[in-house]
């Protein structure tokens, strides 16, 4: 995910992110199909530790990935190495990004929009998706569908999230957190809490919401088609009650 305004380095250090994200693959299966549909080469915006990318490559297809994490990108190249696949990572901005080469389709997975906080760094970006997709590429965003109950829990309450081994030391890595939603930004300011061994500390991360029809007119405005919407990675319809909002776009005419 994209390091971008008030976020500390802890959450983008890429070998606690992939300890901690490692058994999240509910949305690969999605993205190798729309590989086979739409072919390469092909763009992940905010790659991480590549834990979309590396799968992608692995199954044959040219792979560009671009973040602005060093610790997330070395843990790519160290991850994609392991695999035995080659991938292009580029460390860069997604706001703001020059490549000499255009896609056939750019992914922006696992809710990485929500680290653009504001409309300036969310049309730059998608200004340069526009920018470096084929005439008859594709670009595919997926967001989760706000849900209100947890934005008004007990901000006291510090809820469970995650737990894992340390890559350095073997010790347990317990992760919790609280948030506060601020309506009128509708940015989540989430603080985690980390307990490593007899290590406490806390970071914070703030995450912009996108509610559906803000961001189906985010994406008219900036020059896109949108040609479905899914409520799920199996491609489900699109519903008040769905948990993602998935968008398959092309450039409009």
């Amino acid at each position: 995910m994209e390091k971008t305004e008030n976020t500390e380095p802890f959450y983008y250090n890429g070998r606690h992110y992939d300890a901690h994200q490692k058994d999240f693959a509910p949305d690969i299966p999605f993205y190798l199909e729309q590989s086979v549909n739409y072919g390469d080469p092909i763009l992940e915006l905010a790659c991480g530790t590549g834990r979309v990318s590396i799968p992608i490559a692995k199954s044959g297809f040219d792979v560009t990935g671009i973040d602005i994490s060093s610790s997330m990108l070395n843990s790519a190249a160290v991850d994609a190495a392991e695999a035995g696949v080659k991938i292009n990572l580029i460390k860069g901005d997604i706001r703001n990004f020059e490549i000499e080469k255009k896609f056939a389709l750019v992914i922006f997975p696992f809710n990485s929009l929500a680290h653009l906080l504001d409309f300036n760094s969310v049309n730059g970006c998608f200004g340069c998706v526009k920018k470096h997709l084929l005439p008859d590429g594709r670009f595919i965003l997926d967001f989760m569908n706000p849900d209100f109950k947890y934005f008004t829990r007990d901000q006291s309450v510090a809820f469970p999230e995650a737990e894992y081994k340390d890559p350095d030391s073997d010790e347990n890595v317990i992760v919790s957190y609280n948030n506060f939603y601020d309506r009128a930004t509708q940015i989540n300011h989430v603080k985690w809490h980390y307990k490593i061994g007899d290590k406490h500390f806390d970071e914070d991360l703030d995450m912009r919401m996108f509610y559906p029809k803000e961001l189906e007119a985010l994406l008219i405005f900036n020059g896109f088609k949108i040609e479905y919407v899914y409520g799920s990675f199996d491609r489900d319809e699109f519903t008040t009650d769905s948990a993602k909002q998935i968008y398959v776009c092309s450039v409009r005419d």
